[in-house]
């Protein structure tokens, strides 16, 4: 009998538990509702800070949407004028001839040689084929040489105000960056004793920018060999150097001076280059890194499990731009001269704006910190460029890019590679706001 009953309440209790799973089921399934996946951020990503280069891109292309006419040609890091037309003309080529495949992981031969042959011409540096990587844009290049280089416990010294993805790049490589402080009354360059200061037996590596996004700083040659003398002495043997020379070709009263042709330094210098700002060729992500063969070779491994090679296509357009008569380089640097002079001009006719004057680059930083602490027309507090760079977005319609994006949160970035008459409209726009504030 109780075999019997236990059975029975056995039986019962499975019939029990499939119809409510089976309900279950059924609810789930009619309702769409199922389990929610676990994204689960890599620690490394979350550290990564958020751009505010493109917040304001986001909220300049929301108001353009929504039919606002706003002003945002001076926040854009990149030339107003087209690719030479040899450039144009060697995409076509390329297309038509076929030369649509893969190509060898660091390059096109011919590209790697011309880039040889270009730095041996304009940089006085030797290099050879096996010493050039070409990649996906200068900022990829970087990527690879700070991971194939860098590891935890490792420390890379970075001038201030700096490119942006500085920072977030040797973070993501496991190494801490170390934060260089320059300064508007030093023009932005890098002080001997400060930058000896920040050395230590933990530093692998020094990016130099130069000339710099976002100051327009180019580091004339006597302050240049004093660094190289600097990483000469016994105890910074260790310390290779990152030479961010993507702007090397927009200079004016100041040379450029390839950091790997000062005495001793060529072994230790990656030098980054690329065709994004002197051959305005943005959109084709074409950049190199040249460096001794051990280094070239890991990077290049790294880019093997990435991209694999940059667009041949590109390529084939990349031997092209460096071709390019000087001549139409020079007519290209003459004109952003001027519109720098313009906008500089401009900027220093507001009262407390302050601003160096840049040997380089297009960019321009003024700190505008004399604003900070006074109030909008509608009693909103100025606390920070980041501030000033939204009420001015908002109510006069120009977006400029706050300074704490580049690590000098007393300043904000405008770049003059624009028309003279969006430059003149900007900057009178944020003269305006400047005199509204209370």
């Amino acid at each position: 009998a109780n075999s019997t009953i236990i059975h029975a309440l056995r039986t019962a209790v499975r019939r029990r538990l499939t119809t409510m799973a089976s309900g279950a089921a059924s609810a789930v399934h009619a309702e769409g509702v199922y389990p929610r996946p676990h994204y689960a951020v890599s620690p490394a990503v979350t550290a990564v800070a958020p751009s505010k280069t493109v917040a304001i891109f986001s909220l300049t292309s929301d108001m353009k949407s929504r039919g606002e006419q706003v002003n945002a040609a001076l926040c854009v890091g990149q030339p107003d004028f087209p690719p030479p037309q040899a450039v144009i003309d060697a995409t076509a080529e390329a297309a038509h001839k076929g030369l649509t495949s893969y190509t060898s992981l660091t390059g096109t031969l011919e590209l790697r040689r011309a880039i040889c042959d270009y730095l041996a011409r304009k940089k006085g540096t030797a290099y050879t084929e096996d010493e050039v990587m070409v990649a996906c844009g200068g900022k990829q290049a970087i990527y690879e040489a700070m991971v194939a280089l860098c590891t935890a416990g490792d420390e890379v010294v970075i001038p201030a105000p700096y490119y942006t993805s500085y920072p977030d790049i040797v973070g993501l490589a496991g190494a801490t960056p170390v934060i260089l402080e320059t300064q508007a009354a030093d023009d932005y360059m890098p002080r001997i004793d400060k930058l000896a200061a920040v050395l230590t037996p933990r530093t692998r590596m020094l990016i130099i920018c130069n000339p710099a996004n976002p100051t327009g700083a180019t580091i004339p040659r006597k302050l240049l060999e004093d660094m190289a003398a600097l990483l000469r002495r016994p105890e910074f043997a260790h310390v290779l150097v990152l030479s961010d020379e993507i702007y090397e070709r927009i200079t004016y009263d100041v040379p450029h001076v390839a950091f790997a042709a000062l005495e001793g330094m060529r072994d230790r210098t990656l030098t980054i280059n690329g065709f994004s700002k002197a051959y305005a060729m943005t959109g084709y992500r074409l950049g190199y890194l040249a460096a001794p063969a051990p280094i070239v070779k890991a990077a290049a491994k790294l880019q093997g499990q990435i991209t694999s090679c940059a667009s041949s296509i590109a390529q084939h357009a990349g031997v092209a731009a460096l071709q390019t008569p000087d001549e139409v380089i020079d007519a290209h640097v003459a004109e952003l001269r001027a519109k720098r002079d313009l906008a500089l001009s401009l900027l220093r006719q507001i009262p407390g704006v302050v601003c160096p004057c840049p040997e380089g680059a297009f960019y321009l930083l003024p700190d505008v910190s004399a604003y900070f602490g006074k109030l909008t027309p509608a009693g909103s507090a100025v606390r920070s460029a980041e501030d000033l760079c939204m009420h001015l977005l908002h109510e006069y319609k120009v977006a400029l890019v706050p300074g704490e994006a580049f690590g000098a949160p007393s300043t904000l970035r405008l770049s003059y590679a624009a028309t003279r008459e969006e430059i003149q409209d900007a900057i009178t726009k944020f003269s305006a706001c400047c005199a509204s504030l209370q």
